[in-house]
């Protein structure tokens, strides 16, 4: 089978590739150029060379970065400016990873698009990986479900400890093994604050208001803050932490209280992608990529999904994915508005 595998430079993409290889599979090798962070691409690119020159096969390098841009970077940006919190992870694997690289895939005739991601799919659905410290089941949730039989991923099975010990033990993949791990939002180097800067002045001190909209303190500009923190902004006379409830972009406002108002047990989801055909459900739900799974009743009308979470969440934040599982397989996700 011909098989384009994405490659990154990092260990995981190197085995996966070579996993396949001994597999017996005609594989081609792919490094996506995403964006112009200085440095970046150059020494990727190296080491993708490095691992392909080792495995005797073909490598492209694929520039989508104007499809980056338009379905990842400016909408990056704009939901911050919205106040909400984005999730470009999840964007980046459905437009991009499993998008614009699989059409890539098929346009050179290859049968399959394989990545490096844990996760599985059994039964035509998405099933959580092996490795539960690394599972990105959360990130591939909105992919659309005709895309997963074109998939395949190498690592679903394994644990990330055991395939940077095999990089390690053997001499041309020793470095891969050894680097440290990549940062989870590629284009970021330190904090999205900086990202923003290049495009609006973030420093835009304002109020801090409670629940009643009562101007309880002070601010130093709303897109520094997201929904649960604690620190960075100013109640006057507090004898107790609070946290940020919400954020109104148009006033410039930050909304905070206590611990207990930042519970919540119902949420609502737009923008679905479901796995099953069912309006009315049960399952768990992650509102975060590290959450625990809830229990949660779901009900979906119009296009919007309404779930009663069974145990209250804190840190539910506008822009973050929900995913709904059932065991160990996702069936269905939306955005959380």
């Amino acid at each position: 089978m011909k098989i384009l595998i994405a490659m990154s430079g990092g260990v995981d993409s190197a085995m996966s590739a070579k996993m396949l290889k001994e597999q017996g599979h005609e594989i081609v090798g792919c490094y996506m150029k995403l964006h112009k962070k200085p440095g970046y691409h150059e020494k990727n690119i190296e080491k993708v060379e490095k691992v392909c020159d080792f495995l005797g096969i073909k490598m492209h390098i694929l520039d989508l970065e104007e499809k980056f841009n338009k379905y990842v970077y400016s909408p990056f940006i704009d939901t911050y400016k919205e106040g909400k919190t984005p999730n470009p992870c999840a964007l980046c694997n459905k437009f991009i990873k499993f998008g614009e690289l699989l059409k890539f895939a098929k346009s050179i005739g290859c049968q399959k698009l394989a990545t490096g991601h844990y996760v599985q799919i059994e039964n035509g659905l998405i099933k959580t990986a092996r490795d539960p410290n690394k599972d990105q089941s959360y990130f591939i949730a909105q992919v659309p479900k005709e895309v997963l039989a074109d998939m395949i991923f190498p690592l679903g099975d394994k644990m990330k400890s055991d395939i940077k010990e095999m990089a390690k033990n053997l001499p041309d993949f020793k470095e891969f093994g050894e680097q440290a791990e990549s940062s989870e939002i590629c284009f970021v180097d330190t904090t999205y604050i900086d990202i923003l800067n290049r495009h609006y002045d973030t420093n835009l001190p304002g109020d801090v208001v409670d629940a009643s909209g009562k101007i309880i303190g002070r601010h130093s500009g709303y897109m520094h803050y997201t929904i649960g923190k604690r620190r960075g902004f100013e109640v006057f006379s507090a004898h107790e932490p609070h946290f940020v409830l919400s954020i109104d972009a148009t006033k410039n406002q930050i909304v905070v209280g206590t611990k207990s108002e930042l519970e919540k047990s119902e949420v609502l989801v737009k923008e679905l992608n479901m796995f099953v055909n069912e309006s009315e459900f049960e399952c768990e739900v992650k509102v975060r990529y590290r959450s625990i799974p809830l229990q949660a009743h779901v009900v979906i009308d119009d296009d919007i999904a309404k779930i009663s979470l069974k145990q209250s969440a804190y840190g539910v934040a506008s822009g973050q994915l929900a995913v709904f599982y059932r065991g160990d397989f996702v069936i269905g996700s939306g955005f959380i508005v």
